[in-house]
């Protein structure tokens, strides 16, 4: 019988962090939560990243720590204070956790940090791999330096960075699409033809369970392996809700959201999963459709 085993989580309340304790605990893992108020139960650990501060001795006989913690990028317009908070919620928790790697007795053997895919910025006509340049910008910039916090825990643990997709799921990065198509209000941005990528919730749980379970290092695409142009996402909902797709918002109406609308809706990015396929990792959902099909049908 396989020892149970012992996975510590920041950003746990989350749409991922939900599914993935759910997950874990379904296959009999022992599952801890990181919080910032007064622990209420034994399953808790009290952490203040804001001050850097983490007992490294609750590390000792974790397995794995899953950071997760991020504000959304989601939220629009990115304020100078909203930009500053995208920073430091993902940047201090990663140093807090990190720094609580180096200093403990015995370490855990990986740590599987969250990313995005928005370090390749816009980058229309490429195919996009894990080897590929960072882009440039707010949004790359600050995943390049999240990555980099995280990798300091490097030379006592396993790092996994992930680079996200819009996760598809009830709640998900897409909910805006689907609440204008629910209205009527369903449209394309822009031409339509830049990429989003995207991952169903299932897959992005399943892959994050892939990696606790393998020896990738480094970063890894969490995205589907089939990429999907803007038109095809809004196609998809309107078709599944039998709503309309009114006439294509043009880029400058977008653009009037500031650089959130312009980053969010009409960057495009064609990321491909390479190293996660090269390790085996086999899909539930590999077309965008299978993925909102389950979501909008109840099936996810």
């Amino acid at each position: 019988m396989a020892r149970t085993r012992r996975v510590l989580i920041s950003g746990a309340s989350g749409l991922v962090g939900t599914a993935l304790t759910k997950s874990l605990r379904s296959a009999g893992d022992e599952v801890r939560h990181l919080v910032r108020r007064d622990p209420r139960s034994s399953e808790e650990v009290r952490w203040d990243p804001g001050a850097g501060r983490l007992d490294p001795a609750e590390l000792e006989g974790v397995d794995a720590v899953v950071n997760l913690s991020g504000a959304s990028v989601g939220r629009i317009p990115w304020t100078a204070g909203y930009r500053a908070e995208l920073r430091d919620s993902r940047l201090d928790t990663t140093r807090t956790i990190a720094t609580a790697i180096g200093r403990a007795k015995a370490a855990p053997k990986t740590l599987i940090n969250a990313s995005a895919v928005g370090i390749y910025g816009d980058r229309p006509g490429e195919r996009l791999t894990e080897d590929s340049a960072p882009g440039s910008g707010f949004l790359p910039e600050l995943v390049v330096d999240w990555e980099a916090a995280a990798q300091t825990a490097s030379d006592r643990t396993r790092v996994v960075s992930i680079r996200s997709g819009v996760v598809v799921a009830h709640g998900g990065g897409f909910g805006p699409v689907r609440q204008l198509t629910q209205f009527g209000l369903g449209t394309r941005f822009g031409s339509g033809g830049q990429f989003w990528p995207w991952i169903s919730l299932f897959d992005e749980v399943a892959a994050i369970r892939h990696l606790l379970d393998s020896e990738l290092a480094g970063p890894v695409n969490l995205v589907g392996p089939t990429p999907a142009t803007s038109d095809r996402v809004t196609r998809v909902y309107a078709r599944e809700l039998h709503r309309p797709r009114l006439l294509p918002a043009p880029e400058f109406a977008v653009r009037m959201l500031g650089e959130a609308g312009q980053r969010l809706l009409l960057d495009s990015a064609e990321v491909l999963p390479t190293r996660l396929r090269s390790d085996g990792f086999h899909w539930k959902h590999s077309e965008i459709d299978d993925a909102v099909v389950a979501v909008v049908h109840g099936e996810a």
